[in-house]
């Protein structure tokens, strides 16, 4: 598990810019044993989520945010490769994120997880439209769709997207998971919106995939 003081150091080098604390705070955390993938349940994740909250609440600048989730994506994409490598599971997941989204990083922390657990797996990102995702569901025909958004704005057309997903009923066996703050902070909307199961944190995404 990773310390509370740990967690505090890195949040404040983060918001100071300082990518040369920030992985040194990683590399000691590796060196006292923690592992890749707890160091994304348990310093990455919780942290990005507290720079949201910081960001919506006026508390952090526009410029500290962004400096912030760089470095994050940064640090992210120097310990994909030290994660593990479970058998095969023969499942696909496809994740996107809603058209807008600004902040990729936690569906990239998903998807690194479900390629660490044995998926088959594709990363859309953001800024594609339904009709672009409806597409690549049809070709890719994955087991499991997620969805990740941050902004209440993006409800609407992530319901469309559920919807018309719903309505053609070709894939009647995918599941559809969202995740991330937009999902967070309005309970319920996971269900009113058409999924089929929600992941309040990184570490609850694989098991709504495989419930």
């Amino acid at each position: 598990m990773v310390k509370e003081e740990t967690l505090a150091r890195y949040l404040e080098a983060l918001l100071q810019g300082d990518r040369t604390t920030c992985r040194s705070v990683v590399e000691e955390t590796m060196q006292r044993g923690v592992p890749a993938n707890s160091i994304y349940l348990h310093l990455i994740w919780p942290v990005m989520a507290e720079i949201e909250r910081l960001a919506r609440g006026d508390r952090i600048t526009a410029v500290q945010e962004h400096l912030a989730t760089r470095i994050n994506r940064t640090i992210v994409d120097q310990l994909q490769n030290k994660l593990p490598r479970r058998p095969a599971r023969n499942k696909k997941v496809a994740v996107c994120c809603a058209r807008d989204e600004l902040q990729e990083l936690g569906a990239q922390i998903i998807t690194d997880l479900f390629e660490s657990d044995g998926w088959q797996v594709r990363f859309l990102g953001g800024g594609l439209t339904n009709d672009d995702i409806f597409a690549y569901i049809n070709e890719y025909a994955p087991d499991v769709l997620l969805i990740y958004g941050t902004t209440p704005k993006q409800a609407p057309d992530v319901r469309r997207l559920i919807d018309r997903i719903r309505m053609v009923n070709a894939w009647p066996e995918m599941r559809i998971i969202v995740s991330g703050g937009l999902f967070n902070r309005a309970e319920g909307l996971w269900e009113e919106i058409g999924a089929d199961g929600f992941a309040a944190t990184a570490a609850e995404v694989l098991q709504a995939a495989v419930d």
